[in-house]
């Protein structure tokens, strides 16, 4: 993604105005001290972290909340920090799991540290009087030797204590590792370690997160550390029950790499109406009058579905930028119009990545025939024969009749492609090696 056209925009909001604005779009979950981080937040521009341990080569949407907060704050005139848990990543943190996680190599997540790096490089602004700040906590996590740590350290926190918090209490039954144990205290200290060294005053994080932070606090309080506070967001649920942050084809990534923009776009354009709303508040910069103006078309036109055209362009263009926005929208339209001659090699291969494909060999032409049985697109050839009849075959969006039309190079987009379409919907594709 481009650094520069992909900078979360937003309105302007005030140092002390943001807590006001981060309830009306119900981004506060849990809080210490609210007044206090009020007054603290209207005298000066204070400094914050949110922490993503490097699981995977990239963040999936489920990170988007915090990333787009961290921006929220620093629209509003404060500085973050993105911290990837280099360290922190090496352990695992138990919270939100019910089984262990597998322990990747130390080549490995130092690679997947740096794509995160990256990554969230996007969102952020470096330069200026409010510029972010990137760090990895393995830089000081590492160098800590055992018996320091566990003595200056772990002597702060009780196991009593360490239990009674949900990430680890509620894997008792099943048992936890020591390792994913000691996550707590070790994401506790990271918070010590920014707030002693950069006065960082506050730590945000998802609700499952709550348990880590106030254990930061804790240890601050213990270890002679400066004011803090702690504060976390909502667990993004769907209406429908399903799981947040996944599709047929699984979850939603950051990367275009891994979740095409087309699929992204897509994604969002899918939400239901009983939660556009709400992620429109979650998940853009629209203002308040924007938002509550979009909620009247979702409750008096339903069908023209404005809230979700608004929710994909907007989230779109924030990860992967207005252009990819055009494209999305420039393919969608050419799906729902059958034109797909009009896509580019590129945006054809996007829009068609998750429909069935088949690769036949070079010939010179192949019957209509025969193509709709190579791409399985018929389960019979009586009933492909039937599907031709009754013109309910399109090949790269033109209506096909003839059992017996060939299909020649000529048909091929880009040389090597024939897009079949059975019906209004059912996509295939067909490459020619």
């Amino acid at each position: 993604m481009s650094t520069e056209q992909n900078k979360a925009g937003g309105s302007v909001i005030s140092r002390g105005g943001l807590l006001e604005d981060l309830e009306y779009r119900g981004l506060i979950y849990q809080m210490t001290d609210k007044e206090g981080l009020q007054k603290k937040m209207e005298e000066e521009s204070i400094l914050l972290y949110c922490g993503f341990d490097p699981t995977a080569d990239s963040l999936h949407i489920g990170s988007l909340l915090p990333i787009l907060c961290l921006r929220r704050f620093q629209l509003a005139g404060h500085r973050p920090i993105a911290l990837v848990g280099g360290g922190t990543g090496m352990i695992g943190d138990p919270s939100g799991r019910s089984t262990e996680r597998s322990l990747n190599t130390g080549e490995t997540v130092a690679s997947w540290t740096e794509s995160l790096k990256r990554q969230l490089s996007a969102f952020l602004e470096f330069e200026g009087d409010h510029a972010a700040q990137m760090a990895s906590n393995y830089d000081w996590l590492a160098p800590l030797d055992v018996i320091t740590f566990l003595r200056e350290v772990g002597k702060n926190f009780t196991v009593n204590y360490m239990l009674a918090k949900d990430s680890v209490n509620s894997r008792m039954a099943d048992g936890i590792s020591f390792t994913e144990f000691s996550y707590m205290i070790l994401q506790a200290y990271d918070f010590y370690k920014l707030n002693k060294e950069q006065h960082c005053t506050l730590q945000i994080g998802g609700s499952d997160q709550w348990g880590n932070i106030t254990a930061g606090l804790e240890l601050i309080n213990k270890m002679g550390g400066g004011e803090a506070y702690g504060m976390t967001m909502p667990l993004v649920t769907k209406s429908d029950g399903k799981k947040f942050g996944k599709s047929e084809s699984g979850a939603i990534w950051l990367d275009r790499n891994k979740t095409s923009a087309y699929q992204f776009y897509q994604f969002w354009i899918n939400t239901d109406d009983q939660d556009v709303v709400k992620f429109l508040k979650y998940f853009t910069f629209l203002t308040k009058d924007e938002i509550e103006a979009l909620a009247v078309e979702v409750q008096e036109r339903p069908e023209q579905r404005a809230a979700q055209r608004a929710l994909a362009r907007e989230v779109t263009a924030i990860v992967h930028g207005w252009d990819a926005v055009e494209s999305a929208e420039k393919i969608s339209k050419a799906l729902f119009s059958g034109e797909v001659n009009e896509l580019s090699e590129g945006e054809l291969v996007e829009a068609l990545e998750d429909v069935p494909s088949t690769t036949l060999e070079d010939h010179e032409e192949i019957s209509l025939m025969d193509l709709v049985m190579a791409v399985q697109a018929a389960p019979s050839r009586r009933q492909a024969r039937q599907d031709i009849e009754s013109g309910a075959v399109y090949v790269n969006g033109e209506r096909m009749s003839g059992q017996d039309a060939m299909i020649t190079r000529e048909h091929r987009l880009h040389g090597k492609y024939i897009v079949l379409r059975r019906g209004k919907k059912k996509y295939f594709l067909a490459r020619f090696s």
